[in-house]
């Protein structure tokens, strides 16, 4: 069995990268996507991590997503947080094309199985992080193309301080150094924007130091 690995280069994506490489070894491919996002700086930084486990990294161009709708982080639009709406930061169809496109090239290597970091107890409120969401894909894409997909989330039901954890159980914590999760797409990260927050209140929460340096 082989294992592909929506890749980029973020905290939870880092930490499904361990976890494939714990449950397949040497049979992982991560992939990775260029959606047009403002910051490239976690691409180059997932190539870092790549190279780390050892692992083929891919970059798929995607960038006609930023020209579908107006969000903040594909256009230079303020990050903004509202109680009674979803965040800007929320890219309408992200995680459709993306499992989409991946279980189109997962089927022309023959893998069946992918793994994406999507997580319904810290997510921002986006509907295409529930695991509602991808049992229906994983339902349609095997469908659609007569291949059995299976989509492994197996941050689903934790909380950001228990993925430190995991992380910290697979041995792999060192990886995080490399990874990336301010959406100001600033190193050293900008501690302010909603994911730095988010971030640090799960090393925070887990008791172990975050080895990313922030302003």
């Amino acid at each position: 069995m082989k294992a592909l690995v929506l890749f980029s280069g973020g905290q939870d994506s880092t930490t499904c990268l361990a976890q494939a490489c714990h449950d397949y070894p040497n049979k992982v491919t991560a992939l990775g996507f260029n959606y047009g996002q403002r910051h490239t700086i976690e691409l180059e930084q997932a190539k870092k991590i790549t190279a780390l486990a050892n692992v083929p990294f891919e970059v798929i161009d995607l960038s006609y997503i930023a020209n579908l709708t107006p969000n903040a982080l594909t256009h230079d639009i303020p990050i903004e947080t509202q109680t009674k709406a979803l965040p800007n930061t929320f890219v309408p169809g992200r995680n459709i094309f993306f499992l989409s496109t991946a279980a189109v090239i997962a089927k022309e290597k023959n893998i069946s199985i992918i793994y994406t970091g999507v997580c319904e107890t810290d997510y921002s409120g986006y509907p295409d992080c529930r695991q509602e969401f991808i049992s229906s894909l994983e339902q349609t894409l095997s469908l659609g193309l007569d291949f059995s997909i299976s989509i492994k989330t197996p941050l689903m039901k934790l909380s950001k301080a228990e993925t430190v954890l995991l992380m910290q159980s697979l041995g792999k914590l060192d990886w995080y150094k490399e990874s990336h999760t301010c959406y100001e797409g600033l190193r050293p990260a900008c501690r302010k924007c909603p994911a730095c927050q988010l971030r640090l209140k799960g090393f925070n929460d887990a008791n172990i130091p975050d080895p990313i340096a922030y302003a």
